[in-house]
């Protein structure tokens, strides 16, 4: 394997199995183990999804406090040991090959997106699992709130901002938000259902005109698929879980995995685990 930036064309993983939300989390782990990539939204219906970034042992409490001073962004889920590639969020899991595609960053530059990545792994790599708002789009469902992306085969998109979050140590960097469009009678409900779920991102950090993020068009993620709006749709943000990726490209530690955007450790954890009542 080398370091050749692949170029990848993201396909919904909910459009080459149309019952990916009945998969059980190790059944879904196994085919993205076997190859199969694409975004994971609505795969394994009400089970938790997590962001992943490694980084080397002396930049993991940059990472921490990173994490720490900008919750809203990347609430931590786990933490595993130097060198570790499991965790106890999904049993029998292995983080270098079970999450549909990686991103393996070099002093800040993304060098390759490989479907697993053992090749590349280090024994002083710390891992970090990050909650996910895809783990909120089935408490959306319940309220009928529409997930378009998900209607359409598309992957969330996703927007660098023009905030700039809290640094930690050598970290610094924007925050990343994820949009989905919500029709008005569903915003209050949108807004309710997902601050129930703090642990993967909360309550929407903005809704209504992007250029208040300091995004331009909405037609232009930096992530991810655009999607289509109905005409009365408000863009709901939500601060999303790629921000460690945007503070590696503004930080330039010397070495890093991540997942790629979207594409997400299904975990067996359930989303109700995460449910503040």
């Amino acid at each position: 394997m080398n370091d050749t930036h692949q170029v990848t064309e993201d396909r919904a993983v909910t459009l080459v199995d149309d019952r990916a939300g009945e998969w059980r989390p190790e059944a879904a782990r196994a085919r993205f183990r076997a190859g199969l990539a694409g975004p994971t939204a609505g795969v394994a219906a009400g089970r938790t999804q997590a962001n992943l970034i490694s980084v080397p042992a002396d930049w993991a409490y940059d990472m921490l406090l990173f994490c720490t001073r900008n919750p809203k962004p990347c609430p931590v889920l786990d933490v595993t040991d130097a060198g570790a590639w499991t965790t106890g969020l999904a049993e029998g899991a292995d983080l270098r090959t079970d999450l549909p595609r990686y991103r393996v960053w070099r002093d800040g530059e993304l060098v390759a997106e490989p479907a697993e990545v053992r090749a590349h792994w280090r024994d002083d790599l710390v891992s970090f699992l990050i909650g996910c708002s895809f783990t909120f789009e089935s408490a959306l469902s319940r309220a009928g709130v529409p997930i378009r992306h998900v209607e359409q085969g598309r992957n969330v998109p996703m927007y660098v901002t023009g905030r700039q979050c809290r640094p930690a140590g050598r970290l610094h960097g924007p925050m990343v938000v994820s949009m989905r469009p919500v029709p008005p009678r569903y915003l209050s409900a949108a807004i309710r259902e997902t601050g129930l779920l703090p642990a993967v991102h909360g309550a929407p950090v903005h809704c209504g005109d992007p250029s208040a993020l300091g995004i331009e068009d909405l037609d232009r993620p930096d992530f991810g698929d655009a999607v289509d709006r109905e005409p009365d749709d408000i863009p709901v943000f939500w601060a999303c879980g790629v921000t460690p990726q945007a503070a590696v490209t503004a930080s330039r530690p010397p070495f890093a995995i991540t997942h790629a955007p979207g594409q997400m450790l299904v975990t067996d954890a359930r989303d109700e685990q995460y449910r503040v009542v």
